[in-house]
């Protein structure tokens, strides 16, 4: 599928996005807000998924904000009001790429701003270019990272490095990023080195990919019981003959009703 803002191919279970308005370095506008909540829908219902590569096109992966666009109205969605779950549409941009049930790369280059860094934090594992320039950038504008920043880097980033970076905005490279938690690793090629990675991915058991992303998800923020049997569950969906399934997935839904598979 293709828009004004995406692209999207899909070969073998792996889903390749490239955010896709390469004259503004991807820049967030209406238009893109709106693909991109698109997009994350889509792949949420696409049979076969086994992983996604997000990556933009041109000379940066996203330089956050189209400031001129949103002084102009921008979409004037509510920031208090709840659209998508948890989160509102600035957040969902970011967050929806963390729920969905398969792992998401991001593969970063030239430059990841604002929400643009924070789009490639809903990503699972983040592979960025060696040249790459990273900013946590809104204090630039007076106001804080509000597109589910700071929900996506707990457990990643270190606490003193986020506020000192959210506080000043200063530009940080790649590598100063992978020692801070910001980026998995650098690669030469970001793109087709989270392109070999997803089909690695692909080519393992599908249902154990997704309850692991769905293990991931939860331990970073359920106390440690809930973990436990969290993974006991899933291991006894995975261990279990399909007859005995059901029974097994009603006990678990009985227990946790955000329970999904």
């Amino acid at each position: 599928m293709s828009d004004a803002r995406i692209t999207t191919t899909i070969d073998g279970g792996v889903a390749d996005i490239r955010l896709a308005r390469p004259d503004k370095m991807n820049a967030l506008d209406p238009a893109m807000f709106a693909a991109i909540t698109d997009a994350v829908e889509t792949l949420g219902a696409t049979s076969g998924l086994r992983a996604v590569v997000l990556s933009g096109e041109g000379r940066a992966f996203c330089a956050g904000l189209d400031m001129a666009a949103m002084a102009s109205g921008g979409i004037g969605a509510p920031l208090a009001e709840r659209t998508h779950g948890d989160a509102n549409l600035y957040q969902h941009i970011a967050w929806g790429w963390r729920t969905l049930p398969v792992p998401v790369i991001a593969a970063v280059h030239g430059i990841a701003f604002g929400g643009g860094l924070q789009i490639a934090a809903g990503a699972d594992i983040r592979i960025a270019a060696p040249a790459t320039r990273l900013a946590v950038m809104e204090m630039k504008w007076g106001i804080v990272p509000d597109m589910a920043g700071y929900a996506l880097w707990r457990g990643c980033v270190r606490d003193d490095a986020l506020r000192e970076l959210a506080y000043t905005a200063r530009e940080f490279t790649a590598e100063e990023g992978v020692a801070l938690g910001f980026v998995t690793r650098i690669a030469a090629d970001p793109h087709a080195e989270a392109m070999a990675l997803a089909r690695a991915i692909a080519a393992r058991n599908p249902h154990a990919v997704r309850a692991a992303k769905a293990l991931a998800n939860r331990a970073a923020d359920a106390d440690s019981a809930t973990i436990l049997q969290a993974e006991s569950d899933a291991q006894a969906l995975l261990l279990r003959t399909p007859n005995q399934i059901e029974a097994v997935r009603a006990n678990m839904e009985k227990r946790d009703p955000r329970f999904t598979d």
